[in-house]
């Protein structure tokens, strides 16, 4: 078993895949946080003021729940938590996530992919949801970054 866990959330896949090899990279398990209810193509039109994502992000405090739980969360040191960027953030349901255990001790990178916009405030409204843990600065990355790309960024992390 790891200490590292790299924990995700991915809508399309596109930060699955990153987070797989990431996983990889860092000799870590994987963990898919899988919404209790998942989301359709309609629920991520973002174009909709309507849609389930729209709601979800225009509410600070909605939480929406996650259908699988992080076995032996305790044993993880690091915790790599990967998602998409919404509305210059992170999707409601990594606060579900961040606010379901107890991170204290423990060190929490984010990571995201977005299709061109950048991690915005994410780190600092992070932060306020599991100030238990220790935060080091997270990155935007391609959703195809390759292992070694993944390995120079994992260098740079002062823990």
């Amino acid at each position: 078993m790891s200490e590292t866990l790299v924990a995700y959330f991915s809508a399309s896949g596109q930060t699955a895949r990153l987070a797989k090899t990431l996983a990889k990279v860092v000799n870590g398990d994987c963990y898919e946080m899988r919404p209790e209810q998942a989301y359709t193509a309609a629920d991520l039109d973002w174009n909709n003021k309507g849609s389930r994502s729209s709601l979800e992000m225009n509410d600070p405090s909605s939480r929406p729940a996650i259908a699988n739980r992080v076995d032996g969360m305790e044993r993880y040191q690091t915790v790599f938590v990967g998602f998409p960027i919404w509305w210059y953030e992170a999707p409601r349901i990594i606060h579900t996530f961040l606010e379901s255990y107890d991170f204290s001790g423990k060190t929490v990178i984010p990571f995201a992919t977005s299709g061109g916009s950048g991690m915005g405030n994410t780190g600092a409204v992070l932060k306020k949801t599991c100030p238990a843990a220790h935060w080091l600065e997270g990155k935007r990355l391609k959703s195809g970054a390759s292992s070694a790309e993944l390995a120079e960024w994992v260098k740079t992390l002062k823990k």
